[in-house]
């Protein structure tokens, strides 16, 4: 009986300490970046009346995309139970669905106007969409495998 004992409690004891100090330290990187980008955008997006629709429409969008990514840190940050790589997962979407509006945001312009500017940002767009796409599928499957073993581990324990 001790002998489970001391699993359950070194199971507990791991799954505690989930967030490496590497991971926080990025973590925090993340909220500060994110919340001074969103700062710098709200405040000229304020402090600059005349900007034209379609620039005040992408600071809006910029400034939910910054919001978001504060929010989720400090979800990170502040959560108190065990993540099993969710936060990856959440990440991953995040960054296929932001990427996803850029690369939407790329075609308008190049249909709009053209230009050799808005075609490199679609290229550009889509090289980070499929990078987003194959981070947020190795995240899935680190949080499928966790999930397993997590339940392999629960099993095992009754």
């Amino acid at each position: 009986m001790t002998q489970s004992k001391s699993s359950i409690d070194a199971i507990r004891a791991l799954a505690r300490h989930e967030l490496s100090m590497r991971a926080r330290i990025g973590y925090v990187s993340l909220m500060l970046t994110s919340s001074s980008m969103t700062v710098v955008i709200v405040s000229l997006w304020l402090t600059e009346p005349a900007l034209p629709v379609r620039t005040r429409a992408a600071f809006g969008v910029m400034t939910l995309i910054g919001a978001s990514w504060t929010a989720f840190s400090l979800w990170v940050l502040t959560t108190r139970r065990v993540l099993l790589a969710r936060d990856r997962v959440i990440a991953g979407r995040l960054a296929v669905t932001f990427t996803g509006l850029f690369v939407a945001g790329a075609g308008i312009a190049i249909a709009m106007q053209g230009g050799a500017a808005a075609f490199g940002a679609l290229v550009t767009g889509v090289v980070m969409l499929g990078a987003a796409v194959w981070t947020l599928r190795v995240a899935q499957r680190r949080f499928a495998a966790l999930a397993a073993r997590r339940a392999q581990l629960e099993q095992a324990l009754v």
